[in-house]
Parts: C-alpha cells; sequence; structure tokens
C-alpha cells in the first residue's frame, strides 16, 4: 500500500536527473542556497528514520511551529513517509493557543523554532508529550543534530489512502479551533487533478512566497511543484521587489490578493518583468476586481482565482484553458472562483434542503475525493456538517451564475465570521426583498470562520464596541467593521457604476451575539 503514501507519488514524480537543482533560495546573510532532488530525498529520509527509531504509536502526531525552511518542507515529507500524521502551527501561535492545540491533538512529536524552546517545551511535556526537538531557519536544531546520526536512505511507510496525513486546525474565529482530518488520498487526489487543471507543464519553475503552516503553501503549491518535478524559488518571506526580479526565472506564482496589490506598487512591476511567467494563482482571500483588472493592464496576464479551504483543499477554480466540460469555456472571469474542480460536485441548498437555481443565494454544499475525513475528536460536529447523502456543508454562501453553473463568491465582502448559516441566509434574502434590483450583493461569501480575513488598506477603521453601537452605517472603499478584532465586513465598491453611486449607497447590518451581518446594500 505504499503506492498510497502521498509522498510515494512525490518521490516518484522527481526528476531523472537527482542532481539538478529541486529548491533555489537564499540564506538571511544573501548567500545564494541551491538543494538538490537528491538532497530532499536524502534530508526527508534521514528525519523519517530519526522520527521511527523513537518507536511512536501507530498514527502519531507531529506538531511543528517553526519559520519557514526548506528543512521545515524535508520534515513535513518526512513525516508522511514515515507514516505519521503532520500537524502545521501558525507561527504567530501564542501560548495559550498551542496550549489548546497540543492538548487537543496529544502529539507525540512537537518540533518549535529555538527561541520558543523554553515556554513550548514545558507546555509539551506538561500535557505529555515525549519528544520536543528544535528546527531554525537558519539549518540549526536539535532535529537536524539528531537526524544527521541516522542513514539517508528509508523505505516509505505503506499506507492506505484512507489513513490520516495531516491534520489542519480552522481558524477558530466562532470558538474553538476544529482539526480538520486530511488524508494521503484527500491530498493525493487533488494534487493529481490541480497538476493537469492548471497546466503544469516540464520546465515550469514556482515562486514560493507563502507561509507553509495553511493549505496554500503547504499543499496546493508545495504539492503542486513537487509532483510536477518542477523546481522552486523559495522565499522565507513575501518581497514584492524580489518576487519581481525572480519572474524572468520563473513561470508559475501563488499569492494571496494582498500580494498582488504589493507587487501592483512597484514601477517594476512591467510586460517585460512578466513575459516568461505562464500562471499566476490568486487565492485564500477574494480578490478585488480592481486589482483583477489592473494586473491585466499592467502585465497582460489575468489571475486565475480558485476556492478552497481546510476541509477540502481546492474545490473550484477557473479555466486554465479550454474546460471540454462546460462547452470549452476558458475566460477566468474577475469576481468568481470558477468552475467546481474535475471530481467534485457542488450544490448551493436553501434552508428547506432543496438545490436552488443558478443566480439564488444559498449554503454551498461539496462532495469530492479531496474531502476530509471529519473533525479530529469531534465526531457529532462531524455528522452535523455532513448531508445524509454525503455533501460537506462547508459553512460559505453563494451562488451559481447563469453560465452554466459558474460557483460565484461575492467580491463586495470578505468572508464573514457567521454563527448560523441559516441565519445569514434568512438576512440575505430579507436584503433582496428590502433593496429590490440594486441590493442584492453580487456574491456571498460567509462562514463560520474557516480562513482568516485578508485586511487591505483600512482607512480609519471602526471598532464595534457592543450591539447597540452599530445598526447600520455607510462604509466608504477599504473601510472596515471590526467585530471582537477581527473584521466582520469590507466593502470594496464593487459594482457601482459611478463613485457617486457608490457613495451614496448604505450597507444595512443587523447586530447578533456581538457579530456584525451585512444583509442588503441600498441607495
Amino acid at each position: 500500500m505504499s503506492q498510497n503514501n502521498l509522498f510515494s507519488a512525490l518521490r516518484a514524480a522527481f526528476p531523472s536527473d537527482l542532481d539538478s537543482t529541486a529548491v533555489e533560495t537564499m540564506a538571511a546573510d544573501g548567500t545564494p542556497l541551491f538543494y538538490t532532488w537528491r538532497d530532499l530525498d536524502r534530508a526527508s529520509a534521514r528525519i523519517a528514520n530519526l522520527l521511527a527509531s523513537l518507536k511512536l504509536p501507530e498514527g502519531s502526531r507531529v506538531a511543528v511551529q517553526v519559520e519557514k525552511s526548506v528543512e521545515a518542507m524535508a520534515l513535513y515529507l518526512a513525516t508522511l513517509r514515515a507514516g505519521y500524521v503532520f500537524l502545521p502551527l501558525n507561527t504567530a501561535y501564542q501560548s495559550a493557543e498551542i496550549e489548546y492545540f497540543i492538548g487537543n491533538a496529544e502529539p507525540a512529536v512537537v518540533v518549535c523554532s529555538p527561541g520558543n524552546f523554553g515556554w513550548v517545551s514545558k507546555i509539551a511535556f506538561t500535557l505529555g508529550t515525549q519528544h520536543v526537538f528544535t528546527l531554525g531557519d537558519d539549518r540549526t536544531g536539535s532535529l537536524l543534530d539528531r537526524a544527521a546520526h541516522h542513514g539517508d536512505e528509508h523505505q516509505t511507510v505503506a499506507r492506505s489512502a484512507d489513513d490520516l496525513a495531516a491534520i489542519l486546525y480552522t481558524s477558530g474565529t466562532t470558538g474553538r479551533s476544529k482539526g480538520a482530518m486530511l488524508t494521503h488520498g484527500n491530498m493525493l487526489s487533488n494534487a493529481v487533478m490541480l497538476k493537469d487543471y492548471w497546466g503544469w507543464k516540464k520546465g515550469d519553475v514556482l515562486i514560493h512566497a507563502l507561509p507553509i503552516f495553511h493549505v496554500h503553501g503547504l499543499f496546493v503549491a508545495i504539492h503542486g511543484a513537487l509532483i510536477n518535478g518542477s523546481k522552486m524559488i523559495w522565499m522565507a518571506k513575501f518581497d514584492p521587489k524580489a518576487v519581481i526580479a525572480a519572474m524572468p526565472r520563473a513561470t508559475v506564482f501563488m499569492g494571496v490578493p494582498t500580494l498582488y496589490v504589493r507587487m501592483l506598487a512597484e514601477p517594476g512591476l512591467t510586460k517585460e518583468a512578466v513575459k516568461n511567467m505562464r500562471l499566476f494563482i490568486a487565492g485564500s482571500a477574494p480578490l478585488l476586481i480592481e486589482t483583477f483588472k489592473e494586473w491585466q493592464q499592467r502585465t497582460g496576464h489575468t489571475i486565475l482565482e480558485r476556492y478552497g479551504m481546510s476541509e477540502t483543499i481546492m474545490l473550484t477554480s477557473n479555466p486554465y484553458s479550454a474546460d471540454k466540460r462546460y462547452k470549452g469555456q476558458d475566460e477566468r472571469r474577475g469576481g468568481t472562483v470558477g468552475f467546481p474542480l474535475p471530481g467534485v460536485s457542488l450544490r448551493v441548498q436553501g434552508d428547506d434542503g432543496k438545490d436552488l437555481p443558478a443566480g439564488e443565494i444559498g449554503g454551498i454544499q461539496v462532495k469530492g475525493p479531496n474531502v476530509f475525513k471529519g473533525y479530529w475528536r469531534m465526531p457529532e460536529k462531524t455528522a452535523e456538517e455532513f448531508t445524509k447523502d454525503g455533501y460537506f456543508k462547508t459553512g460559505d454562501v453563494g451562488k451559481v451564475d447563469e453560465r452554466q453553473q459558474r460557483p460565484d463568491h461575492q467580491r463586495r465582502l470578505q468572508r464573514l465570521p457567521c454563527r448560523d448559516r441559516g441565519l445569514h441566509q434568512r438576512h440575505a434574502r430579507r436584503g433582496r426583498k428590502r433593496a429590490g434590483r440594486r441590493a442584492a450583493p453580487r456574491l456571498w461569501r460567509g462562514g463560520r470562520g474557516r480562513g482568516h480575513c485578508q485586511a487591505r488598506r483600512p482607512a480609519q477603521p471602526r471598532r464595534h464596541r457592543g450591539p447597540a453601537q452599530v445598526a447600520a452605517g455607510q462604509l466608504q472603499d477599504s473601510e472596515e467593521v471590526l467585530c471582537g478584532g477581527g473584521v466582520a465586513a469590507q466593502y470594496d465598491g464593487q459594482g457601482a457604476e459611478e463613485p457617486a453611486a457608490r457613495a451614496a449607497q448604505k450597507p444595512v447590518y443587523a447586530v447578533v451575539q456581538n457579530t456584525i451581518y451585512l444583509i442588503a446594500i441600498s441607495a
């Protein structure tokens, strides 16, 4: 069953010349560093052998909170090939969050940054973790010291497609974070499908400038490059000038919308600078239509926007090329997130559990080989989130446009931390009735806090202090209403014909349990 281990598929895609460059990066002092495919194989083998030497129980979790580095990627690959479960943790998490995650996941191994060893190890040992290692972003740490004493060959542990490979905790903006359990089959099916749908080619080079503790940077970007045998230009942190400078040597870039905004602010972003690029992909937050259009004008490239979540990896995507399933349509339409990916079944339902026609806003439900196994140690919650016929209730609301089943996600709003999806949908319907033909936002992207908002150019955000203080009001472009320390909504002015019309529109809010819900936009 080792062929069902995700690592086996990734390793099989390594090029025949293992001494060619797999990752190009730069040390903190500016020294260029080059890792070959053989380096990745041997480094992950040594760490896998170290993990195996610990005699960990079957299915043990390996919790990792470290800065981005190629060695951190090798640790991820080692965990897969050793048959254990990878648990990435945001580097911004502090003691309270780490205590919760370690207590909930009960990892057998914790790996942290050297500077955090004191407080992380104290929490881990107190909660029963047996092994705590350190890993720095400068190729130092006890993990590498210990792994150096082990061999550089390792037989990949057999795993079935249904075996757990990773746990990703959701953002938890509406309560305690839930651990989404992803299997080897979930991630492999998504990686193989995206390789084809996004047209990965021999010779492609990925600029990797994302964090590696979430789906976008860890699974979509890394899996995409590895399963195509593609080199990565690896950046520890995003720097717009450095990314633009790397584009003549690359072909693919993935980023959140704010990264595109920052690059557009650079005069060096020109058609000449990007002429070698093949594909720009955006996700993790809505992409403003203004950004979409300005990128087209400045570069001649059309950004491909897609939609996914921790529980499902990627679900929908604008097409890279003609999609034969939809009469050869190939338009990447701004303000939408594309078609359901091959193998994914998507539907939009109302509160009554019936499918809604095109153009009607409702709850998005999905089914496919990429949909997660359930929430870690929460069987009741897992059962609640799936329908009787096996569809996962994403918690997002949206609509399918009239152009043949293209799921729309509204670009007037950022993700809303909605505690009650049914309530959100009822507000949406009321808003449509109240505001007439102009009231209905083109697309809703609500949810229960799965994923963080990406704030863009806030203009003096107004902080919500209580239910009585913000019942209705007007937001200018990119001005935010903050609730409980998080973005509740952001109106960017899309859809209005003229600036004067935008200024005349008033978002109407309902306030429920200290959370603001936008229910209409009326003149």
